[in-house]
């Protein structure tokens, strides 16, 4: 599309870092504040997970603004709704641009950030996001997994289950499919009898596709979709338990916060996910204290990936700290330069080569049948 065409000379690569060429832009020194933007699914069948983000953004902010800010500016947060479509997220990030962003934090979903995130690099403004496709290399930094870290963790997982037959579900949306056609290559390599059935994102009723994925009773039905989808996915398998008893894993996108309630806790339970420990599961300082001011500051729980957009905030910040000044160029140098960060997710640090997080946390988690909450089953770090 038009603005594809454009990201190809609007950017240039320094020492393997894609810099934007207008990158040069500067705040002046007399801004009194230093204005980032938040964008995601804001609203809509995803709103729940894009609620929690910009909550784990405003926390870190507040926090930063409190102990005095960065460079002596208080920090000033805009926010864009994509409602998970990449169309609006075209739209979203034209109108956040002209407000003129030091840098964003998003977006979450991958087929937005494909379409949207060569335009805050030709505005001169510095991602810090969070989709995972790969697709999506070297558009600013990343400190959540991408595709081609969690692929393996859950092959791993479906190798340890021996399945000799599996049938895939999928979502033709750029991750869901990307994830879905990783499992079905490393499985394919493996002698394993796969079966891959698309599904449409915009409808409620997987009946007869679950039907289809079910009928030659495989070892396992690998569903990568995100959470509305597939917490209707898990509910549909879950009633064919009885003719048909089947092995349930629901891919990362579907660890979100409501998927449990609208599924039910029989059906999520039977499931096994990949994902990321939840906020409460990593096991440090920080982490306690991020838990425990969400809760406090904000009156909600914290969801999984709220915890990610504050890492994100903390080491954007880091960045700017250690550049000495608001220049999207040196800026950007030093994020992608960024090692051994200590962050609520745990240490943070960043590949030059790609912009990704070279020791992101993968976990494989399964539905407590009790409380309804995620637990940790296992633990990666890439």
């Amino acid at each position: 599309m038009h603005y594809r065409l454009i990201s190809l000379f609007a950017v240039v690569t320094i020492a393997a870092i894609v810099v934007p060429v207008a990158a040069a832009r500067s705040l002046a020194p007399r801004s009194e504040v230093l204005t980032l933007a938040y964008e995601g699914p804001l609203t809509g069948g995803q709103a729940a997970n894009g609620q929690d983000m910009l909550r784990g953004t405003k926390l870190a902010i507040a926090e930063i603004n409190k102990a005095g800010g960065v460079l002596g500016l208080q920090i000033k947060l805009i926010t864009g709704n994509d409602k998970a479509t990449p169309s609006i997220g075209v739209t979203v990030a034209e109108n956040l641009v002209k407000q003129q962003p030091f840098a964003l934090i998003g977006p979450y979903n991958s087929s937005v950030g494909i379409a949207n995130l060569p335009i805050f690099i030709a505005a001169g403004v510095f991602p810090v996001q969070l989709t995972s496709t790969d697709d999506t290399k070297n558009m600013g930094i990343t400190v959540q997994p991408k595709n081609s870290q969690i692929s393996p963790v859950e092959v791993q997982w479906m190798t340890a289950e021996k399945a000799g037959k599996v049938s895939i579900l999928y979502d033709p949306d750029a991750y869901t499919k990307g994830m879905a056609d990783r499992m079905f290559e490393a499985l394919n390599k493996q002698g394993v009898l796969v079966t891959k059935i698309p599904i449409d994102a915009k409808s409620k009723d997987f009946t007869a596709q679950v039907a289809q994925a079910v009928t030659n009773n495989p070892d396992v039905v690998y569903v990568s979709t995100y959470y509305p989808q597939g917490a209707i996915i898990a509910k549909n398998l879950f009633a064919a338990q009885a003719d048909h008893p089947t092995k349930c894993f629901m891919g990362l996108a579907n660890q979100d916060a409501a998927f449990v309630k609208q599924a039910g806790i029989p059906a999520a339970s039977a499931c096994t996910f990949s994902g990321v420990p939840t906020p409460g599961q990593f096991g440090n300082a920080k982490s306690t204290a991020y838990v425990k001011n969400y809760a406090k500051k904000l009156s909600a729980n914290p969801g999984p990936w709220g915890i990610f957009t504050y890492d994100s905030v903390y080491t954007l910040v880091n960045a700017i700290r250690r550049a000495g000044r608001l220049s999207v160029s040196a800026v950007s140098k030093k994020a992608f330069h960024t090692t051994n960060l200590s962050g609520a997710t745990g240490s943070i640090t960043i590949d030059p080569e790609t912009g990704y997080r070279s020791n992101v946390p993968v976990a494989i988690l399964n539905v407590d049948s009790t409380s309804g909450t995620f637990v940790l089953s296992k633990l990666y770090t890439q």
